[in-house]
């Protein structure tokens, strides 16, 4: 998965390079792409044990994001999003018997999202203001213990940010999401062969507080 997701962010540079090479801008005008690193803070999510309908929780935790954006005209970029939660599944609330294979009620979890989408500087011309983000694509679930495995998902993310620039090639970004998992909605989610919980659910939502440095190109 990641050698994909790196192969799509070259062939996107590389296309954008190419088109912009004909018509190259003046250096005095501001970069319209950029690269940007995030940490940020993501809390919420819950999937259910199949028989009691008891929760489980996804805890809240901090995840590191990478986004790419190429700009097509003077308000509009599209993004490539990758994003990874590292976590865990509390098991805690399940009324189903607990086996050693889940430790403290708890098994590691960890959270990738591949979106692509745009942003749009709504009051002005990319750089500093407000501007909305989006993005559609999948997500990847990885539940670590005996007998569970992956899962992959559609899911898509909306967001609201803001940009300062402190030089032509350095920027920070502020900004605020939302995700959205479509689910299987049946249970043996993750389960590959002897699972002492089986898990469910329809949807799954979460929401993050994101800080970004971004370099403008």
């Amino acid at each position: 998965m990641r050698h994909f997701s790196f192969s799509i962010l070259a062939m996107i540079l590389s296309s954008a390079s190419h088109a912009q090479a004909p018509s190259a801008a003046p250096s005095s005008a501001a970069p319209r792409n950029a690269i940007t690193l995030y940490g940020g803070y993501r809390a919420g999510g819950s999937f259910s044990e199949q028989d009691t309908g008891n929760t489980i929780d996804v805890k809240d935790s901090g995840a590191a994001s990478l986004a790419v954006d190429i700009g097509i005209d003077p308000q509009r970029q599209v993004q490539i999003f990758l994003s990874h939660q590292s976590t865990h599944m509390d098991f805690s609330k399940v009324a189903a018997p607990k086996s050693s294979a889940l430790g403290e009620s708890r098994l590691p979890l960890t959270v990738d999202y591949l979106h692509v989408g745009g942003t749009y500087f709504y009051e002005g011309t990319i750089g500093t203001g407000p501007y909305v983000v989006g993005g559609i694509g999948a997500s990847i679930f990885q539940l670590d213990g005996p007998g569970y495995g992956q899962e992959v998902f559609p899911s898509i993310n909306l967001g609201l940010g803001y940009q300062w620039m402190f030089a032509r090639h350095l920027a920070v970004r502020l900004e605020g999401r939302v995700y959205g998992n479509l689910l299987k909605g049946s249970g043996g989610m993750f389960c590959s062969g002897g699972c002492v919980v089986s898990i469910q659910g329809n949807s799954l939502g979460q929401a993050e507080a994101l800080l970004g440095i971004s370099l403008p190109f």
